[in-house]
């Protein structure tokens, strides 16, 4: 059973990091002409909706953001998985991606194996500028070659603990907390 180790983010400063996160997004690009937020599903998507309103309160411009969901370009589906239909969730990017700098948002990294799946679901919906990464959390254990490009926390983990990002819409709360397993 999951015990909890520590609370290493509280909202102050999960809120700190995502400011920060978003003041490197517009120093990387210039600005946010052309620039679009896309979040993966799940806690990407209200992560990638904080840093937008953030953009918007320092650019004086909004910019477009979406949700992609994952689960057909996922490469862990074990073949009893395959037999079974998965669970579908809408991907709503309501914009072209076509030519425009794009940065996928999500909650942690970890293998890498989230990353690729979410770069391929962009390529089918058309070939932007450039993609970005942003993460709240990298906790190491690449498997893939696959860094982030905007990190608001580097917290180094074993494999047999857990990084469990809190987010409103979905837990009630913004934080960031360890767990052994």
């Amino acid at each position: 059973m999951p015990a909890l180790k520590a609370r290493l983010m509280d909202e102050s400063a999960v809120a700190r990091a995502l400011t920060r996160i978003a003041h490197e997004i517009l120093e990387r690009n210039g600005g946010c002409e052309d620039l679009c937020l896309v979040g993966i599903r799940r806690r990407g998507e209200p992560l990638a909706h904080m840093i937008a309103d953030r953009i918007a309160l320092i650019e004086g411009k909004a910019v477009p953001v979406g949700v992609l969901d994952i689960t057909l370009y996922r490469d862990d589906l074990t073949p009893a998985a395959e037999d079974a239909l998965p669970h579908l969730n809408e991907t709503c990017v309501p914009f072209p991606i076509a030519g425009k700098r794009v940065v996928l948002v999500d909650d942690v990294l970890f293998t890498g194996r989230t990353a690729r799946a979410a770069i391929e679901a962009l390529f089918a919906m058309g070939r932007p500028a450039l993609i970005q990464l942003a993460i709240l959390v990298d906790r190491g254990h690449r498997e893939l070659p696959i860094r982030a490009d905007f990190v608001g926390k580097n917290i180094p983990t074993s494999k047999s603990e857990l990084i469990a990002v809190k987010v409103p819409p979905i837990d009630g709360e913004l934080a960031v907390e360890i767990w052994t397993m």
